[in-house]
């Protein structure tokens, strides 16, 4: 039985930035939404139903971080489908990006006045 006081685990993510490792911007400038298109069949089974197909998967998702634009991929993927995980990771490779291991972090509440 898990302790209350166990923290929940946090959700392992890279971010595939849209900088090369030299510093050059990576074009197209919309290859981020590109690329998360063509990942966004990977996603959890209660995630299906009428508009589905217009969504993101959770596990690969678009971004902006500093004004670049990333791309945040959940580790969780790997298990799900390792192909498309690697699919991901080898599009960063070979397009030379720049890739970041973190986690991002909810948005916190807005207190009410």
């Amino acid at each position: 039985m898990a302790d209350s006081t166990t923290p929940k685990s946090v959700a392992r993510e890279f971010f595939i930035q849209g900088l090369t490792s030299n510093g050059r911007q990576f074009r197209p400038s919309d290859w981020a939404e590109r690329l998360c298109g063509v990942m966004s069949c990977f996603r959890p089974d209660g995630m299906r139903g009428p508009g589905a197909h217009l969504r993101y998967s959770p596990y690969v998702r678009p971004t902006v971080l500093g004004g670049v634009k990333s791309v945040v991929v959940n580790e969780a993927l790997r298990d799900i489908e390792p192909m498309a995980y690697h699919f991901v990771l080898n599009f960063a490779k070979d397009n030379d990006l720049q890739i970041v291991d973190a986690c991002l972090l909810p948005e916190p509440a807005e207190k009410k006045a």
